[in-house]
């Protein structure tokens, strides 16, 4: 079984812009119950099906297969619910990690989060100046729940 352990923070500032390379990102969602979620997901010049189930702490199982891009817009457009989560995904080196900063736009657009995949859920990470509050336990970040319920909604953040 694939196992995804990671933790999710909010982001200050910019400190974290330095040399990171971006590539654009469009996913949906075409059932979320249960915590199980499946997603369609366009990344570049690439399309993904993935498969996530119930969350555990900061752990979940994953299972991710690449798939024909066509395939990918087409489940976008036609299978996925409403609004499509859209943002840039950069890559960020900081110690011993690549952490993923995700600037969001469309309905989401002005959040910024960062997520860091660790080994096992005891695992120290050293924490770079640009993170902010952890939000791995606060649901409505998840990429599915903002999907549903969008960033621009919430009344306070």
């Amino acid at each position: 079984m694939a196992i995804e352990i990671e933790r999710k923070f909010l982001v200050k500032g910019n400190g974290w812009r330095n040399n990171a390379v971006g590539q654009v990102y469009r996913q949906g969602y075409m059932s979320t119950e249960d915590g199980i979620t499946l997603r369609a997901r366009v990344a570049g010049d690439k399309g993904y099906l993935t498969i996530k189930g119930p969350s555990f702490g900061n752990s979940r199982s994953e299972y991710e297969y690449e798939i024909p891009i066509e395939d990918a817009e087409e489940m976008l457009n036609s299978l996925c619910s409403s609004p499509l989560i859209q943002k840039v995904r950069y890559k960020v080196d900081h110690g011993e990690f690549i952490w993923e900063v995700d600037e969001f736009s469309g309905d989401n657009q002005g959040l910024i989060m960062a997520e860091v995949e660790l080994n096992d859920e005891n695992q120290k990470v050293e924490l770079p100046e640009w993170i902010g509050e952890e939000v791995s336990h606060d649901q409505r970040y998840s990429n599915s729940n903002l999907s549903k319920n969008p960033w621009k909604n919430w009344s306070s953040v």
